[in-house]
């Protein structure tokens, strides 16, 4: 396939996002990057985007200089990525989106649960696909778990238990650090700070995984540090359309806790555990029966899980390789547009608005109820009842 042309706004030199979604974008060779906004100091964006090899003329100064002068060229890109803070995804993926260009803004997609429904509906007025990088769900055995539990392996689904939780912001001693204290700061996080950071990638995951929705929500928040505004512990108890019990622990006051993300699902035949941190392996329980380990890379895997697999059995396979498997799905779905064919995102495995809208949803639903005493929630936007 010819090579897409790719734009990146955010995500500039020091990072901790850029480097997966370049490495992501360039693996397979589907992507070059062709411009940038990528810091909110222009002279120091566009000195870093040449010295990435974007040339000077597409090394913009900010965002809005980059949406102008892409719209006019006849070779301007295809996809869009937003590596931001998270309070302007909104503002900059409306924009790009009804200038007709598809979007992969990273989590959370808005602030609100009215910015996500907006974000939706333009999404399907101009045709343009947005994609939430939940990246999680890029992990080869990450998708062996939805096949097989699509192909009924594990029979109806009963429990699905999620973590995401890390130590990272256990220190007191770092209130007043500013990489950590806007976290905390609902002016700058909104609503949510650890549940909206980190938890989302686990719930959206167990969606992904089980193929149901979360429908009603029952939270509890916990501000360890006193000073703290927002959570930085919460436990959440959930309902799935399709009748799956969900418990999700999410915390960055895990003192020990590295990465921390895991998944577990538990059917009628059998169960199935991933560890983030321990990408290559899959333990599946069938009922009655011994724990087996699926490797990665194995030669019996569904073929969503084969197509996701980057290097030989037995090596390690990290996060960036799972970013360019969204990078491909989207790769995929603008060449069938591109040809006139069907690109509808449901034909694909990336994250959609929908899902960055009902993410969003989850979240708002889960402080509604922490601040009822745990009270349940309906967690359905109103836009997708």
């Amino acid at each position: 396939m010819t090579k897409l042309n790719w734009g990146l706004i955010g995500g500039g030199e020091g990072s901790q996002i850029g480097p997966a979604h370049r490495l992501g974008a360039s693996v397979d060779g589907l992507f070059q990057l062709a411009a940038g906004a990528l810091d909110a100091d222009a002279a120091k964006g566009r000195m870093f985007a040449q010295s990435l090899g974007i040339a000077e003329d597409r090394a913009y100064g900010d965002w809005q200089e980059m949406l102008a002068a892409e719209k006019t060229r006849s070779d301007k890109v295809d996809l869009v990525t937003i590596a931001t803070p998270n309070a302007t995804h909104f503002e900059i993926t409306k924009a790009f989106l009804e200038g007709g260009f598809h979007v992969l803004c990273e989590k959370p997609m808005t602030m609100t649960v009215k910015e996500g429904e907006e974000i939706v509906k333009i999404s399907r007025q101009t045709g343009k696909k947005c994609a939430v990088n939940f990246g999680y769900s890029g992990f080869s055995l990450v998708r062996q778990m939805r096949e097989m539990i699509a192909a009924g392996e594990l029979g109806e689904v009963r429990l699905v238990k999620a973590e995401f939780a890390h130590g990272f912001h256990a220190d007191a001693a770092d209130a007043d650090n500013p990489r950590v204290r806007w976290r905390y700061d609902p002016a700058a996080a909104g609503v949510s700070a650890v549940l909206a950071d980190a938890g989302i990638h686990a719930l959206h995951m167990a969606c992904f995984v089980t193929g149901q929705e979360v429908s009603t929500v029952s939270a509890d928040f916990a501000s360890t540090i006193a000073s703290r505004d927002l959570e930085d512990d919460a436990m959440i108890n959930f309902r799935m359309n399709g009748g799956a019990v969900g418990r999700l622990w999410t915390s960055a006051v895990a003192v020990g806790r590295m990465h921390g993300l895991s998944l577990q699902v538990f059917g009628e035949k059998g169960g199935l555990a991933w560890q983030q941190e321990h990408p290559n392996q899959l333990h599946y329980t069938p009922l009655n029966g011994r724990t087996q380990i699926i490797e990665r890379g194995a030669g019996d895997l569904y073929n969503a899980a084969q197509k996701a697999s980057r290097v030989t059995i037995g090596h390690s396979e990290g996060m960036p390789l799972a970013f360019a498997n969204i990078y491909c799905d989207l790769a995929e779905m603008i060449h069938a547009d591109k040809a006139g064919g069907s690109s509808d995102g449901a034909a694909f495995l990336f994250p959609s608005s929908e899902d960055g809208l009902r993410s969003m949803a989850s979240v708002y639903a889960a402080v509604k109820s922490a601040h009822a005493s745990g009270a349940w929630q309906d967690a359905v936007p109103a836009l997708l009842k």
